[in-house]
């Protein structure tokens, strides 16, 4: 598990001075030594600390305001079901992206076995009474905690009941906005990045999404077209890579703090019969060797399906109307 030191590089400078100065205060429980205090909290994945994350987060301000208690979001290290290509956030992404919603609290729980066996009311019991201090749990609409038994399944009747013995406040939340007539949740922006609606996935986001990883030496193959391109290895390979295509992206390089403009190619390289994905992308203007750097790419818009060329010189013509059209539309977007 990694935390934010000053000088990580792991997100972009601008984004890790912004979590380093920030309100919330970032407690690793079964490592840090602290006196919790009476709080209202909320518990989930958090997952890409999306759109509906910030209506639950909202709620959880609201609700400690009028109680004038500390707001406090409880989550835990690693995905309970994370698996390759899964994940919309790595946990310091999640973590900045939470220092961002001005709450209090950001409680990160280790997820082991021994945490995953706990049953709701003993998870309620050890973990959030006798460890947090929780004052008041507000519950989503579709949030479920604890280990579940088979043929079992507790609903928000069960939690409230549970809270009346711990003297937990139990509320819940009602349902998140909506897109396209679908609620807003991880998995749907998931399955919108799979299919390469960028635009609706960042809408449903708030925010464009993004891979950060470090430039490794490739084939060199865009170099000989014309087009250099910074071949990127996600740091974790549990983050989730947006569909075959070809990208408008922006991209911000470890030593800077300004926004680049670039297009990115997602795919297997099929004009030379490529036989594994890649994630290249070229950035516009732009002189010098990257290898060995932290790179932190956000998709803006989606240009077109990945496609095979008759020849690398039909290829080298297309990707300067890419290049062009990328440009136009980043350029766009400033201006709007």
């Amino acid at each position: 598990m990694q935390r934010y030191e000053k000088n990580s590089t792991l997100n972009t400078k601008l984004s890790t001075f912004l979590y380093l100065c920030s309100r919330m205060k970032t407690i690793y429980l079964q490592q840090d030594q602290w006196e919790p205090t009476p709080c209202v909290a909320t518990i989930g994945t958090f997952d890409g600390v999306h759109q509906g994350h910030r209506f639950v987060i909202s709620c959880l301000k609201q609700e400690a305001e009028r109680l004038q208690l500390p707001s406090c979001v409880i989550t835990f290290d690693r995905h309970p079901k994370s698996a390759p290509g899964h994940l919309l956030t790595t946990l310091d992404e999640k973590l900045m992206l939470l220092s961002q919603t001005d709450i209090d609290l950001c409680v990160v729980l280790p997820f082991h076995q021994e945490m995953a066996a706990l049953s709701a009311y003993d998870f309620m019991q050890e973990v959030l009474k006798q460890q947090l201090s929780v004052r008041m749990l507000l519950v989503g609409y579709d949030n479920h905690f604890g280990h579940r038994t088979p043929g079992k399944t507790e609903h928000f009747a069960d939690y409230q009941r549970y809270g009346q013995q711990l003297g937990i406040d139990v509320q819940q939340l009602p349902s998140a906005p909506s897109h396209d007539g679908k609620t807003v949740n991880s998995s749907v922006i998931r399955q919108l990045l799979s299919e390469g609606r960028i635009e609706e996935a960042n809408d449903a986001l708030g925010f464009p999404y993004s891979i950060i990883g470090t430039v490794v030496s490739g084939e060199h193959i865009g170099t000989h077209l014309g087009f250099p391109t910074a071949n990127l290895q996600p740091n974790d390979p549990l983050k989730l890579i947006p569909a075959n295509g070809v990208y408008a992206v922006k991209v911000r390089l470890e030593s800077s703090l300004e926004q680049k403009h670039a297009m990115a190619n997602i795919g297997r390289r099929p004009t030379f019969d490529g036989s594994c994905t890649t994630l290249e992308t070229h950035i516009l203007r732009h002189e010098g060797e990257l290898y060995g750097q932290q790179i932190a790419v956000s998709f803006i818009h989606r240009l077109r399906d990945e496609q095979r060329f008759e020849t690398p010189e039909a290829l080298a013509e297309q990707l300067q109307r890419d290049a062009q059209t990328a440009e136009e539309l980043l350029t766009n977007d400033i201006d709007e």
